[in-house]
């Protein structure tokens, strides 16, 4: 049985990867993707260190790690159709989310392909010795779709522009894996997302979807009070993930708060606001005593808990 420690969403943030590493104690790394693109909170972002120690960490089998959304995203950035247009739009919000990547290693520069390309070797999910890991969603039927295709949850080139255009089932699978489930709010309700914007759908803790209302459920909303505190509707279609089944730890959602074991199945370990860790040793449920977090820099003087 190999013990892990898991490792969520880097973002370029050195100091929240060494940080994390000091943590490991001898197990092995266990990484849940979105190595690159900094966020405003980073105030030295170093997408190009990060990848190098997590590539080494891979290349020694001290680590694995599955491929976050951003990994995907840069792929499709830095790659054109057949047609000559990019597969993901060069938008100004697209570009500001990359930015920190683009500034450090340019557009589809030599370097930005090399590591792009390098992305592909990442699986999508990982299941190993009774422990599940995805950056957002494990969706069982979305595995299925894709391991017809990729057994291995190993993208290809001939796949790119299929995931670009986000039409079938392959792609859309895809999608859940990376970016994970949103439903659409009841009635004519929206809320204001992180930058303003007014948006109809919400993205949903898929491991809370059968628990709760949408103030309890929903991820992402700046204020939760503009969400019905009603009972979630509209589920048909989303992973319901059961007692019983194999433990699984995501990524991806960037949660408020001190982080927490929201299942003993399933939970997410982004807390941008903290450094966060797992200490995985073959346990079929999820229990608090082995999650590690600290404010950054020692903030509250009391280090990591």
């Amino acid at each position: 049985m190999t013990n892990f420690t898991i490792i969520p969403d880097l973002h370029a943030d050195r100091v929240r990867l060494d940080a994390s590493l000091d943590q490991v104690d001898g197990n092995k790394i266990a990484f849940l993707g979105d190595f690159i693109d900094a966020g405003k909170a980073v105030q030295s972002p170093d997408d190009l260190a990060v990848l190098k120690k997590v590539k080494e960490l891979i290349e020694s089998d001290r680590a694995i790690a599955v491929m976050g959304n951003h990994e995907l995203n840069a792929i499709l950035f830095h790659r054109n159709d057949r047609h000559g247009a990019a597969l993901r739009d060069h938008t100004a919000t697209n570009y500001d989310q990359h930015r920190s990547f683009l500034d450090q290693l340019g557009l589809a520069t030599p370097l930005a392909i090399y590591w792009t390309e390098w992305f592909l070797s990442l699986p999508l999910w990982i299941e190993q010795n009774g422990l599940r890991l995805v950056h957002a969603c494990w969706d069982d039927e979305a595995i299925d779709v894709i391991k017809q295709r990729r057994v291995d949850g190993r993208l290809h080139p001939a796949d790119l522009e299929e995931i670009a255009a986000k039409d079938t089932p392959f792609a859309k699978a895809v999608e859940t894996l990376t970016s994970g489930v949103e439903l659409r709010l009841p009635g004519k309700i929206e809320f204001h997302d992180g930058k303003g914007v007014l948006r109809d759908h919400v993205r949903i803790a898929w491991w809370l979807a059968n628990k709760g209302t949408w103030r309890e459920v929903a991820l992402s909303v700046p204020n939760i009070e503009e969400l019905p505190d009603t009972p979630v509707a509209g589920l048909d279609g989303i992973p319901v993930y059961l007692a019983g089944q194999p433990p699984v730890v995501v990524g991806h959602y960037k949660i408020k708060g001190a982080p927490r074991i929201d299942t003993v199945q399933a939970t997410c370990l982004d807390y941008p606001d903290r450094y966060c860790v797992y200490h995985w040793s073959g346990e079929p449920v999820l229990s608090p005593n082995n999650l590690r977090s600290c404010l950054p820099n020692g903030e509250d003087n009391q280090g990591w808990l």
